[in-house]
């Protein structure tokens, strides 16, 4: 590659050199540095990364001229600074963020500091530390070979720090950290086997804001905004039964309070259910069973969602591996803690159930008839002229939920409802939002229509309540497991029926049938990436996708997955009986002790020596001193013999010679180009040896 006639590449001006050693590997350093921070770009305050990025650029600005380094007043001064903004952002210098940042920031500070090797080393072993905070964000598989790069780039740097003198190669001690973390791999992996897991590892109970959508509310547009989000929520395996994407609703939040905008979650709940009368009670245990394993990512929530219809009655618990979830009134499991850590388990659902079978008391039920007094009377009017229907006033009173029910669905078919991810807006000229959506606009996407069909019921007096979770899954399985993305958040509503409970109700699927049907979601923008990638292959971008997500889901299930159980299993298949914590340390300690005895082995092995030469003149020292002649190492042969001969006079006359012949051998001219012939001829004097010392032996006797 060249430059463009008339120009000249920097390092092709004469004026231009190369920089020196102490400068390269200070840009290396400062490069790995910056690679280390790109990770943290998403979480801290734009501030701190511009500053340390400045930090970065200066130091390189002083190597790039060999300038002096600041003083310490000066250092002292901006860190002062630095100090202060971060205590300004987030009222402590304690916890999670503010220490990631105060370690972003200290790090930078530290290169205008290398003055000494000393140093050095403190870059460095930051460095490590910083790398491991990139797990307390994520702990994909993406986010694992970045470390594994900057790991290896800060052992490179190391490695240079250890070579002083000359200029060494970048190439040359990169492949000295390869081999050095090579030898340390099967470690490595031992301690991953054998390593107790102490839950919850990265995650912090702190952070209770959960990264979906479903929490303990929802409000008008709010759940379009996470269907914009593509990433994996959970996975689904099938070990028994039939799949059947299209019937599965995986049980999030129940809301029963409205307040004209904003749906919540009951405060409190009765902690038991009554017992159901026999009839229902079969009705519950009826259906296809569905034995499933799950795979949720960390949603940071504190409610499991599971499949419809989990068997069981409120108060039952499931236990996992860190913690119980509990099941509640509405059928919702509900966790100690957020969910900080990827969590995996097996369960059983009802997945051909409609209907949740339940026993309530009439007091019970009013809380799920309640309207804000004064808004949506337009609603109001028309659930009063829908129940004056003839078709609808003469139904017994036991079946009129249901005709309510399929009155309002085959309204919203029949009406120009539109169901849309960008229905714009509602409240912002009136307060009667569902009037607005009702009667005016007719867009929304499914919280609009669950919403809007829970008021009318509740207007027509039937208990009735909004539902939340996720609905659906990709259209094929990757790997075995049945993919569902934060895409499937889903709201969909459920009303009372005298003899059968709550009686699932998916108004969205009126309008948008292959919502349901197929589990189908709208379209998300690709991206950049994505756009390009689609003009070239419109298939190319998702299966590129399908690859990779197969790839990390396999990362979390072998690696991340690698429970405490996984762990007594593998002690079980060792041959230990009953596995436990005492049988997890014993084989850890037996692990330890054979790493010892290999280490000293080949510590000794390494130690003796290899050459040939070498280990014949050690072995003919220990001769000569069992025939009280000494023998130093750093005389020759020929020296030894003279020894041998003052020592023990005629004696020596049959060993002295071949003592000679060794030095005459060692150091002939043509004794390197016939190293077998050596070989041999050494073993050959070397028995000649042995049977003049034995002699020589028995004459000293």
């Amino acid at each position: 590659m060249s430059a463009a006639p008339g120009k000249t590449w920097p390092w092709q001006d004469p004026r231009w050199r190369r920089p020196g050693r102490e400068a390269r590997d200070t840009f290396f350093l400062l490069g790995l540095i910056a690679a280390t921070l790109l990770p943290h770009a998403d979480h801290l305050p734009p501030w701190s990364l511009a500053l340390g990025a400045g930090l970065l650029g200066w130091r390189a600005w002083l190597a790039a001229g060999s300038r002096p380094l600041p003083g310490r007043w000066t250092l002292a001064a901006v860190l002062g600074v630095a100090v202060v903004l971060i205590a300004l952002q987030f009222r402590t210098l304690l916890g999670r963020e503010p220490g990631i940042t105060l370690l972003v920031l200290l790090m930078g500070f530290k290169t205008l500091e290398l003055r000494a090797r000393r140093d050095a080393f403190v870059v460095f072993f930051l460095g490590f530390f910083l790398v491991l905070t990139h797990f307390l964000y994520s702990q994909s598989l993406l986010t694992a070979l970045w470390t594994l790069g900057c790991t290896w780039g800060l052992l490179t740097a190391l490695v240079l720090a250890q070579m002083p003198l000359g200029q060494p190669h970048l190439a040359v001690a990169a492949r000295q950290a390869a081999r050095v973390t090579l030898w340390g791999l099967p470690v490595m992996v031992a301690l991953f086997l054998l390593f107790p897991r102490i839950g919850p590892l990265w995650g912090l109970p702190a952070d209770d804001v959960g990264r979906t959508g479903l929490s303990d509310r929802l409000e008008f547009g709010s759940m379009s905004e996470i269907a914009n989000d593509n990433s994996v929520a959970l996975r689904l395996r099938v070990i028994e039964g039939q799949p059947a994407p299209r019937e599965w609703y995986f049980r999030g939040t129940v809301l029963s309070r409205f307040d004209g905008r904003r749906w919540t979650a009951s405060d409190a709940l009765p902690p038991g259910e009554p017992p159901l009368p026999p009839a229902q009670a079969q009705a519950r245990a009826a259906g296809p069973t569905l034995r499933y394993e799950l795979t949720l990512e960390p949603l940071r929530i504190r409610l499991l969602p599971m499949l419809e219809q989990a068997p069981g009655k409120a108060g039952d618990a499931l236990d996992l591996d860190e913690f119980r979830v509990q099941l509640d009134r509405e059928h919702v499991w509900r966790a100690p803690r957020p969910l900080t850590e990827r969590l995996r388990f097996q369960q059983v659902a009802r997945t051909g159930q409609t209907a949740l079978p339940q026993q309530l008391a009439p007091v019970e039920l009013a809380d799920y008839r309640a309207l804000p007094p004064g808004l949506n009377p337009r609603s109001l009017a028309f659930a009063r002229r829908l129940a004056q229907q003839p078709g609808l006033a003469g139904e017994p009173e036991a079946r009129r939920p249901e005709a309510y029910s399929a009155a309002l669905l085959k309204h919203l078919h029949e009406q120009p409802f539109t169901y849309t991810l960008a229905p714009g807006r509602y409240g912002e000229t009136s307060p009667h939002l569902v009037d607005e959506f009702w009667f005016d606009r007719r867009l929304g996407f499914c919280e609009h229509f669950a919403s809007a069909y829970v008021v009318m019921m509740r207007a027509l007096g039937v208990p009735a309540r909004v539902v939340t979770g996720y609905q659906g899954a990709d259209p094929e399985p990757q790997d075995g497991f049945w993919v569902v993305r934060q895409s499937n958040a889903h709201a969909w509503a459920e009303y009372w029926q005298d003899g059968q409970g709550w009686v699932r109700v998916d108004p969205t699927a009126a309008v948008a049938p292959d919502r349901i049907r197929l589990g189908q979601t709208l379209e998300v923008p690709a991206g950049l990436v994505g756009s390009v990638l689609g003009t070239v292959s419109p298939d190319l971008w998702r299966r590129l996708r399908n690859v990779w997500e197969t790839l990390d889901n396999r990362w979390q299930q072998w690696v991340l997955g690698y429970s405490r159980q996984e762990q007594f299993n593998l002690l079980q298949k060792l041959g230990f009986e009953n596995p436990d914590w005492t049988a997890l340390g014993q084989a850890a300690a037996g692990l330890i002790a054979a790493v010892l005895v290999l280490g000293l082995a080949w510590n000794a092995w390494l130690s003796r020596p290899h050459d040939a030469w070498t280990r014949q003149r050690l072995r003919v020292q220990r001769d000569l001193r069992r025939v009280g002649v000494d023998a130093p190492m750093h005389l020759s042969y020929t020296r030894w013999a003279a020894l041998l001969e003052t020592r023990h006079g005629a004696l020596a006359e049959e060993l002295a010679p071949l003592l000679r012949d060794w030095d005459r051998q060692r150091y002939a001219p043509a004794a390197p180009a016939a190293p077998a012939a050596d070989g041999a001829a050494l073993r050959a004097t070397r028995r000649q040896w042995q049977t003049r010392l034995r002699a020589l032996q028995r004459r000293l006797r």
